[in-house]
Parts: C-alpha cells; structure tokens; sequence
C-alpha cells in the first residue's frame, strides 16, 4: 500500500485528496521504486485546474520524482535494487510514496545530486538542456532574449547561455528579480511593467534584435519576441503561461525570415539514447559550475494543497518540492 494524492475532478488546490493506494508488482520492464522527493511544476497546476484535460480522472499528477528501486522486472537489466533514480513522464502518477515506472524512463543519478535538488531540477534541467544545445544550439556572441528569466527554466537558461559566450537579455517583473536574473548570467535586464520590452531590446542590440527569443510567457509575450528577432533570429515558444498565443499568419515570419518552433522536452528525450546524452549535458553542467540550482523547499506530501497555494501565489521564485 502507499500514500498518494488523487484528483477526482478539476478545481482549487483542495481538489489534491490524500488517499491509500494498492502499487502490485513491476511488469517484465518496470521498476517498483520508493519515492523520496517529488517536484512541483507549473503543469502540475494546469492539469489540476483541468486547464490541461490530460489526466484521466480520478488520476494522481505530478511529472518529475527521485526514488530508490525497490524491486526490478524480470526483464530489466540495467537496474538493481537500491538504484537511487530520477525521472520525468507525461504520463503522470507521480504524487504518491511509492509506485511502477517504466525502466526506460529511470536516470541513475551521480552522487553529487542530492534527491531534493534532484527532484525539481530533472524537468527544468533538461528543458534547458534542450533549449540551449538542440532546439538552438547557442553559439559565442550571439544575443539571446530570455523571458521570464528570474522563474526555473529561466535563471538555468540564463546561466547555461551566458557560460556558451552569449549577451544575454531577460525579462522580469521587478528588481529583485532583476538582480536574481543577472545573478544567473543576465547581461542586461528588462522591467516589462516599466519599459517597452521590444524598444529595450533594439536599443540594447544597437538595432540588430536577437538571434533568439526563449518565450515561455505565451500570449502576452509573443509578439514582442517575434518584434525582437534579428534577421533569421529564432523564436522559441516553449510555453505559456499567460495563454494560449493566438493564431497568425505565417507570412508574417517573412519579413526577416524568422523561424517558429513550439518544442516539448518528452519528444526530444523519446528514446533511451537521447535521454542519456541530454541528461549526462545536464550533470555535467552542473558538475563544470555552468549551472547551478538549490534544493526547493519542501511539504509534506499530503501537504500537496499547500504547496500549489504557494506556487500560484508567485511569492517564491525558488523551487518547491514534496516529500513522501
């Protein structure tokens, strides 16, 4: 038996029910594993709120764990008991004490990653990782436009980038996030609620614009990013906090041959081997001082509400996590 929190139907954060659940034995490619650390995303919220209608109901959310192999399938091979592993799945069932995984989708995790910074980082990391090495690999000199810069994705983003040899400009709500955003490697900082974000950004750039824009805002955003663009610059729209963006004509890319990408991280880490690398660039990142991150701070995890109530309120910019 374990401890999970189910949702029955959409709504506020006292949807999150505590309930006792029945895990069974691992499939020939499972892995029965007990977990120690959960993380909370933003995603989290939207299926919670049935803004993301992804989750099959009643069904227990969360994306992204650590936890310790309990018991191996009969066909596993590259997994033992006592394996401490991370994952990230679009397939949910993560907020619960222990649970089945597909082998395919654990990470071994290297001994200098503690569970808890583990557990929030996997999702954001290898997002970054994405973002910055694949989706556009980042080259010395270029001018990067991060939105939303002082958030989880945002700071790795900035930092990642900035360690690659770019100028880096972020956007960001105030000054105390301002500081944290060039704390992260922000050469330049933009105040949305105060200044024009595009005329900031042409200024910065001497007229130029930038070789890409990171936007993961969405509606309210994307115009400007498209208006920051360089010729040929890149926007990159990965995803949207503020709404949906609304459709637009694709001629409009046209006018300084820009090009438009909307990436997932799931299809990018869809097979074992891609997986692999993406999180080995992640660990070593973190290893060579590229990036660095700190444990969220942690509830219970039948404290779940709690910390979706935090989240949603924007007053903390660190991490948040559950502990089973």
């Amino acid at each position: 038996m374990a401890q999970a929190i189910v949702i029955h139907q959409p709504g506020g954060p006292g949807v999150l029910q505590p309930q006792t659940i029945t895990v069974g034995k691992p499939g020939p490619n499972e892995l029965r594993i007990r977990q120690t650390a959960i993380g909370v995303n933003f995603h989290d919220v939207y299926v919670r709120s049935g803004l993301y209608q992804t989750l099959p109901l009643p069904g227990i959310p969360g994306i992204e764990a650590v936890g310790i192999v309990e018991e191996t399938g009969s066909q596993v091979t590259n997994f033992t008991v006592g394996d401490r592993i991370g994952y990230i799945t679009r397939s949910y069932g993560v907020y619960t004490s222990e649970r089945l995984l597909p082998a395919d989708l654990a990470i071994r995790l290297p001994d200098s990653i503690s569970d808890d910074l583990a557990a929030t980082l996997l999702l954001k990391g290898l997002t970054a990782e994405m973002l910055v090495k694949q989706v556009h690999p980042v080259k010395p000199g270029e001018r990067v436009l991060v939105h939303a810069a002082a958030g989880g994705v945002g700071r790795l983003l900035c930092q990642w980038a900035s360690h690659l040899g770019a100028t880096v400009i972020g956007t960001v709500g105030n000054a105390q996030k301002a500081e944290l955003a060039r704390q992260a490697g922000c050469a330049h900082t933009i105040l949305y609620r105060e200044e024009n974000v595009v005329e900031r950004v042409q200024d910065i750039t001497n007229g130029k614009g930038v070789n890409v824009a990171y936007d993961s805002v969405g509606k309210d955003t994307f115009q400007g990013s498209l208006d920051s663009l360089a010729i040929c610059g890149h926007l990159v729209n990965f995803g949207q906090s503020s709404g949906s963006v609304a459709p637009f004509e694709v001629s409009a890319l046209f006018a300084k041959s820009n090009s438009l990408t909307r990436p997932s991280v799931f299809h990018y880490a869809r097979e074992r081997s891609m997986l692999d690398s993406m999180s080995n660039n992640l660990f070593n990142a973190l290893e060579q001082g590229a990036i660095k991150a700190e444990p969220g701070m942690a509830f219970a995890l039948a404290d779940a509400a709690k910390a979706h109530e935090m989240l949603e309120s924007r007053e903390r910019t660190g991490a948040l996590l559950l502990k089973p």
